[in-house]
């Protein structure tokens, strides 16, 4: 996989999704001391980046492979993604999902055309559900990350930052599987090598930061986090060679920390933001990486955050406030 692939996905899907604002926040600046740009994800169609990457595959395939029907599984976003896109290639689409997914992204999935089932209860069983499906009906199968040309499509977000700004220092990137990281981290040291992409990913769920820092190459046995968009057992096959290559740096923030972001963008934004989407947020306001006097972008990948959740991010986020003296 090179950069040509992302340029194309570009040129695909580019009527097809949003454009996403690159917004920042005075309250923000004077918080964190860096300049932080904000890549409102959250704002896009389905209110995730995913839309991009499903987009980009399905609209890619042949008459043969879409004829055969989509199958996909996911914790939610990439869900709602792929029933858009097959919905616009005018093919039907069975996703798989956690039992725990929210509510609110089972309803959204139903509601652009889907056939939702759910099984399991993580994004990795849900996986190997449907693909039992697959072998036994033939579908053509849409991964939420570990495909070049949904990667391709996710870089989309990184080759708009840099039309938006051209001289960021850095940017901060969710991490699930990676295909988010792993896209963007191409687009951005093919054209600009000097900015410096960090992978965030939760505490709880820290697989491709522990394949990144050679502390454990294993899948994780258990994973717990409010950020079920961010919630896998092992990086992708195909994404981590490629995060291995070009991302400079990878760090984990916490449930609280998570929580604090999502209430800061809620209270001061006026802005409702998913965990996953709230995590590279989080890193530049817990310190987790140096922001002070750069000009930096972070990712929010989404926004589809159950609104019933709201006080268990409020309790966490006193945590983090005592953990890091936050006024």
């Amino acid at each position: 996989m090179d950069n040509t692939e992302v340029v194309e996905a570009m040129e695909r899907i580019s009527h097809q999704v949003h454009r996403t604002p690159l917004k920042q926040s005075s309250t923000l600046n004077a918080f964190t001391g860096g300049d932080i740009y904000l890549k409102m994800e959250n704002l896009q169609r389905t209110g995730s980046f995913k839309v991009r990457g499903a987009m980009n595959k399905i609209m890619s395939l042949s008459e043969e492979e879409a004829g055969k029907g989509i199958i996909a599984a996911s914790a939610g976003n990439h869900a709602q993604g792929v029933a858009l896109a097959a919905s616009k290639r005018g093919v039907p689409s069975k996703i798989f999902m956690p039992k725990r997914t929210p509510s609110t992204k089972v309803a959204a999935t139903k509601h652009y055309g889907a056939e939702i089932v759910l099984t399991g209860d993580t994004y990795q069983e849900a996986y190997g559900a449907a693909l039992e499906e697959k072998i036994k009906k033939g579908s053509t199968y849409v991964h939420a990350f570990d495909d070049h040309k949904v990667m391709a499509g996710q870089g989309t977000v990184a080759l708009e930052m840099l039309q938006q700004l051209s001289d960021l220092d850095m940017i901060l990137v969710p991490v699930g599987g990676g295909g988010l990281l792993a896209g963007m981290a191409l687009a951005v040291k093919a054209f600009n090598p000097r900015i410096q992409i960090v992978g965030v990913q939760a505490l709880g769920a820290p697989a491709t930061y522990n394949f990144f820092t050679g502390s454990n190459k294993g899948s994780l046995e258990h994973v717990h986090t409010i950020a079920d968009g961010i919630l896998v057992k092992k990086p992708g096959e195909l994404t981590f060679p490629i995060i291995r290559k070009y991302v400079d740096d990878m760090v984990t923030v916490t449930d609280e920390e998570i929580s604090y972001s999502i209430m800061f963008m809620l209270q001061r934004e006026k802005t409702l933001v998913e965990g996953a989407g709230a995590a590279s947020l989080a890193a530049a306001m817990c310190q987790k990486v140096k922001v002070q006097g750069k000009k930096v972008g972070c990712v929010i990948s989404g926004g589809n955050a159950d609104p019933s959740k709201i006080p268990v991010y409020r309790d966490l986020s006193k945590m983090a406030r005592q953990v890091h003296h936050i006024v």
